[in-house]
């Protein structure tokens, strides 16, 4: 079979994923091997094998992954080959979450923190959050990190930072690469600069990864980073077919980690497909360069067609009302399905979320909330586990408090265990009355051992009920044995006393709500890693600390700080539908390539449609499109008009039949919005609401 390149390319929702896959169905299907196929993220990763199932089936061999997950994977599969490269330790490798990468360069970086890294402004943790960014975003630029601190003087402005800190911070990132190494931990950062730097190009492994994929495919590719075209390189010159799309108006992770100039190569020499724009039931095809026109000159008069409406208030809770209760009535009159509603954000604020979650939610109507992540230490079940821990393991008193303690008791005690079966069983035998008493009577805060007392401590003990005093008893009963197995010769680890916990007080069969499902499961999965980077870091006598927390403490104290979070809210369902009316930030709507019949514009006079800052700290300089001297401030306004144009482009583009703009005269600090979708704002007459509902909380 000959080999061909493909390269096809359109704008939004105009058939680009479908054309690439109809001609990976016209390949060879006479092959040994697979085809290589890769989505920008996950979510689309699991989308476009569905699709592929559906049409390809059987006929033709292939495997699905993106760019993070194939680079990881590789570099686990290879690392022997890596070990024999760079002459490491023989160990195997162990990768680092990001609140354990955080968590580590600030005990490694605490002294460099106290002295010479310090930059007015930032505290320990922006400081080192951004460092460790920076070595991504190297990463995946295919730059070394020996050259971040020549590309962090060259290109950054000199009154922002002190020349002299960037030196500092270019040289503790040595020394993080060069700690993690030896012991065997992976970043993301770490993985990406290793499978460009060193496994990429050793012949060995591309006779590997030529024997194991038929050729590539990969969609988005304007999603893809600087180093992708490495990868696609080894099988275009090998002869080997490869098929590409490219969306001008995606672009939606330019700043964390892609880079589409640099991705924009790999058309030559590829058969170019321009695809027409053939969506026409989407309102970008009839006025998506009038809109872009209109909000670029701010001397036009706009002409808004019918579809785009205008929900305007004084302040910002009136506006939250007026749009739920005009969505509410549309689904109740049935104009529209929940599922075909999509409520967008430049930034979504806990207010905005929590108010039109909870007014929606009164009316009867779900609302699916994307990637709406929020801290661990925020679900009850986890502060109940954690509490408990404190009262098992000794040293931990300054970590658990009165309060603490009386929560955890409802908690706990909120089924029997002989009746965790029973999904219509949820009598609460420690109310927060009887907790509050009991944990003023009953507990004892103790530095060194916090603990509970009988129940008999409190005078009154009588008056709590029979089955208040049986689940207080059980839960000192399970803490006495606990405590038992600790000060045997080989105590239990605490991520089995976590799971034991679990499957003791907060297990219900199957009825767990989602929510409380993914809390426990990230907690877990926190715990079992947090664990295993301790006994690797125990090999090679850990890091010296201030503190003299035991690994318990340490555990607990990491969650506290709100770094770990799970999410409650899954992006998709398991069958591939929408459920509810969606809310997600304009980034999160575009990666997840949604759209609907009705979309809702929040904050529409806001100037975070221009201004809001999707991309990381000092991204501008590690992009191939930089001109190689300091950012100013105009390139910044030149980058965020481009971005701007894109977001209006795509938006409209997912969306077909209408348009309500948002917009309250004062923001949510009480200022005046001057934002650049303000001259369409004064073009439309406002419709006429009710605005009944109330926003809690207010």
């Amino acid at each position: 079979m000959t080999a061909t390149w493909v390269w096809i390319t359109g704008a939004t929702r105009n058939g680009k994923t479908q054309h690439l896959i109809d001609w990976l169905s016209r390949q060879s299907a006479n092959v040994e091997c697979p085809w290589l196929v890769f989505a920008a993220n996950g979510d689309n990763r699991m989308a476009l094998a569905q699709r592929l199932a559906a049409v390809i089936q059987d006929r033709v061999p292939y495997t699905t992954t993106t760019p993070a997950g194939f680079i990881q994977s590789e570099v686990i599969l290879f690392w022997p080959l890596l070990v024999d490269v760079m002459a490491l330790k023989a160990q195997f490798p162990l990768k680092l979450r990001p609140e354990n990468e955080q968590l580590l360069a600030l005990q490694l970086w605490e002294p460099l923190l106290d002295q010479s890294l310090q930059v007015e402004g930032w505290s320990e943790s922006k400081t080192v959050r951004r460092a460790l960014d920076l070595l991504q975003l190297a990463a995946s630029a295919g730059i070394p990190t020996e050259e971040i601190t020549q590309r962090l003087r060259a290109g950054m402005m000199p009154n922002l930072v002190p020349m002299d800190t960037w030196n500092v911070m270019g040289t503790a990132l040595l020394q993080w690469r060069a700690w993690c190494l030896e012991r065997g931990f992976l970043t993301y950062g770490l993985m990406t600069e290793l499978y460009w730097r060193y496994l990429l190009p050793l012949p060995q492994y591309q006779a590997q990864l030529l024997d194991r994929f038929s050729g590539t495919v990969a969609d988005d590719v304007d999603e893809y980073s600087a180093i992708a075209p490495f990868l696609f390189q080894v099988f275009k010159t090998a002869d080997r077919p490869q098929a590409f799309t490219y969306n001008p108006n995606g672009q939606i992770r330019l700043g964390v980690g892609a880079d589409p100039a640099a991705t924009l190569a790999l058309a030559q020499g590829c058969e170019r497909i321009q695809l027409p724009h053939t969506n026409s039931d989407s309102l970008g095809h009839a006025i998506a360069d009038d809109i872009v026109q209109w909000v670029q000159d701010p001397l036009a008069i706009p002409e808004l067609p019918e579809p785009i409406q205008l929900i305007t208030a004084t302040t910002r809770g009136k506006m939250l009302r007026q749009t739920a209760d005009l969505i509410a009535d549309a689904i109740h009159r049935e104009a529209v399905a929940p599922s075909d509603i999509a409520i967008i954000g430049p930034g979504l604020d806990a207010i905005a979320r929590y108010s039109l979650i909870e007014i929606l939610s009164r009316r009867g109507i779900i609302v699916a909330s994307l990637k709406d992540q929020r801290p661990l230490i925020s679900s009850p079940f986890v502060r109940a586990l954690l509490t408990l821990l404190a009262l098992v393991y000794p040293g931990l008193g300054r970590l658990v408090n009165r309060d603490a303690v009386a929560e955890m008791l409802v908690v706990l005690s909120q089924t029997p265990e002989n009746e965790a079966s029973l999904p219509w069983f949820d009598l609460t035998h420690i109310d927060p009355v009887r907790s509050e008493l009991i944990a003023d009577h009953c507990f004892v805060p103790d530095i060194d051992h916090p603990r509970l007392l009988p129940v008999e401590n409190f005078p009154r003990w009588d008056r709590l009920g029979h089955q208040a005093t049986a689940a207080y008893n059980r839960i000192l009963a399970w803490l006495s044995e606990q405590k038992k197995q600790q000060q045997q010769r080989y105590p239990v680890s605490p991520v089995i006393t976590l799971d034991r916990a679990v499957q003791d007080f907060l297990w219900r069969g199957n009825y767990l709500p989602t929510d409380q499902l993914s809390a426990l499961r990230e907690l877990m999965e926190t715990a079992q890693y947090f664990w295993d980077v301790e006994q690797r870091l125990a090999l090679y006598g850990g890091i010296p600390r201030e503190d003299t927390l035991s690994d318990v403490g340490r555990f607990i104290r990491l969650l506290q700080r709100g770094t770990v979070s799970a999410n409650p809210y899954p992006a998709r369902a398991l069958d591939g539908e929408r459920q509810g009316v969606t809310l997600a930030t304009v980034f999160q709507y575009r990666a997840q390539r949604l759209t609907h019949r009705w979309q809702f514009w929040l904050d529409a006079g806001s100037p975070r449609w221009l201004t809001g800052r999707d991309e990381l700290f000092g991204a501008e300089i590690f992009l191939s499109s930089w001109p190689e001297r300091p950012v100013t401030a105009a390139d910044t306004e030149t980058m965020h008009e481009a971005r701007l144009e894109r977001i209006l482009r795509d938006l409209l583009g997912r969306t077909t039949e209408r348009l309500y703009l948002c917009h309250s005269e004062l923001a949510l600090n009480g200022q005046e919005q001057v934002g650049p979708l303000l001259g369409l704002v004064s073009a439309i007459e406002p419709l006429e609401t009710t605005g009944t509902s109330e926003v809690p909380g207010r």
